[in-house]
């Protein structure tokens, strides 16, 4: 009894009530309240001095690969078992049911399988196969690396464009060029961080670059005209000081006007506005002034034919907007919309595609690489899906999400490269799947962000491009 007595008596001593935990641990939960509540007051500032001072440089993570991007967009869906990624097999099954059954996601009901009316050739050291329909593209294909297995999610080209470009198919999200111009800002304080060319209306419209609920400076600027870029620049009193007076009293009275109010984003971009359109009086016109390069130059991008002049001149103005600083430059190939959604007319209107953007692609990538820039700029190519491998009556294909073919190259990408495959049909991304979630880190990656810590407070949780998923496709990055 006695040495239970005593046991009992050493195991009160260990022991203490819930008084006593309370009492020692108190000051600890005190400082887990107030490590939350310095975050939230970091956080805070952090996002304050970004709606004030939306373009101004800001370090990435870790170092980047690349500084810049330049997306070239081609809004419809173009078709990947016509252009990158060749498929013997519907060739020699021409005119025959598909093989197994079709996902039960379907847009509407194709025929049988059909193959790509165009031939294909290995292209440069890599050999990598391209179709006839680029073969400017091809030539610099050992700068390129071709993902042949791509993956979205959705069959309809609103929700698909909105995913690829902003990560999200139905709600309104920030897009890939807003957080990076968020997360980034601009090396050039002249010009905007984020420009967009879209010579046509695009079907989604601003939703693709727009920043939503991130400060609204971070939104795309259009060009649509690319003889009178920026509409309205011009300085109408051609007095500089004056002008400057001018914003100097405007900015007094707005500050006045916000004492008393709680941070606005909106009115924050708006008086920024004014700074940043200053500014681009000086400096924009010159930048947008294709008239300055070389008969060489344009021949390189072929502005000087007409079925790639119009395209020629967007690859142009892109070059010019990145080398002086711009971070994200997203280019539409629209002269009409969804250019690239060929649902019958394929073997007239794909060619004319290729033709118009082949060639200004192709002199972009030399251009770039010849001015030292290629290696930290970062070129992504691609729509927002591809096209079935099955046919929509006898010339034409359908939308397609369940596997198709972007690339990339410059920018810390291994250039010369096939990253994934399809099925032997094109149907299904088979082999090292590449979600557009998974795009989209990569992207963030070689920029310097780690895609699940470049976020943003709203309604409540934090917000990222890539949702909830997303993995870096390490194995493409040199």
């Amino acid at each position: 009894m006695a040495d239970d007595w005593s046991r009992n008596a050493e195991l009160n001593r260990t022991l203490i009530s819930r008084r006593d935990a309370l009492a020692r641990t108190g000051c600890g939960f005190g400082m887990l309240a107030l490590t939350d509540l310095l975050a939230s007051d970091a956080r805070a500032e952090l996002e304050t001095d970004r709606a004030v001072r939306p373009y101004a440089v800001r370090e990435p993570h870790y170092l980047p690969r690349a500084k810049r991007v330049i997306f070239l967009y081609m809004p419809g869906g173009p078709s990947h078992v016509d252009l990158f990624d060749p498929k013997p097999r519907l060739a020699k099954e021409s005119g025959r049911p598909l093989p197994f059954e079709k996902p039960k996601l379907e847009r509407t009901k194709t025929g049988n399988l059909l193959p790509s009316p165009w031939k294909f050739a290995r292209r440069g050291e890599s050999g990598i196969e391209v179709s006839e329909l680029m073969p400017h593209v091809a030539s610099r294909i050992d700068d390129i690396c071709v993902i042949r297995s791509m993956l979205a999610d959705n069959i309809n080209h609103t929700g698909a464009a909105l995913q690829m470009c902003t990560g999200e198919q139905a709600f309104s999200r920030p897009s890939m060029g807003s957080w990076l111009t968020y997360g980034l800002g601009t090396e050039n304080q002249n010009l905007p961080g984020f420009v967009v060319v879209s010579p046509a209306a695009v079907f989604q419209g601003a939703q693709l670059w727009a920043s939503s609920f991130l400060p609204s400076a971070y939104q795309g600027t259009l060009v649509r005209d690319l003889q009178n870029p920026i509409a309205n620049l011009g300085d109408p009193s051609s007095n500089p000081q004056r002008q400057r007076g001018k914003l100097d009293a405007l900015l007094r009275l707005n500050e006045l006007h916000k004492q008393d109010r709680v941070i606005d984003s909106q009115l924050d971009a708006r008086i920024a506005s004014f700074e940043l359109a200053f500014r681009m009086q000086r400096e924009a016109p010159e930048a947008f002034d294709l008239s300055r390069e070389s008969e060489a130059t344009h021949k390189l991008y072929g502005t000087d034919q007409p079925i790639s002049e119009l395209f020629g001149r967007q690859c142009l103005l892109a070059r010019r907007l990145v080398e002086r600083g711009v971070r994200f430059v997203q280019l539409f190939d629209a002269p009409e919309n969804n250019a690239w959604d060929h649902h019958g007319g394929l073997r007239d209107r794909l060619p004319k595609r290729c033709q118009a953007v082949d060639q200004p692609i192709a002199g972009l990538l030399t251009d770039l690489k010849l001015r030292g820039l290629l290696d930290d700029t970062l070129v992504l190519w691609g729509g927002e899906f591809g096209r079935t491998p099955t046919g929509e009556g006898d010339n034409g294909r359908e939308h397609h999400p369940f596997g198709f073919t972007m690339w990339m190259a410059g920018g810390g990408i291994r250039g010369g490269m096939v990253y994934g495959a399809t099925d032997e049909y094109g149907w299904h991304a088979r082999d090292n799947i590449v979600h557009v979630h998974d795009l989209h880190a990569t992207v963030l990656h070689l920029m310097g962000f780690d895609h699940e810590r470049l976020t943003y407070r709203h309604g409540g949780r934090d917000y990222r491009l890539t949702d909830v998923s997303g993995n870096v496709v390490r194995e493409i990055i040199a």
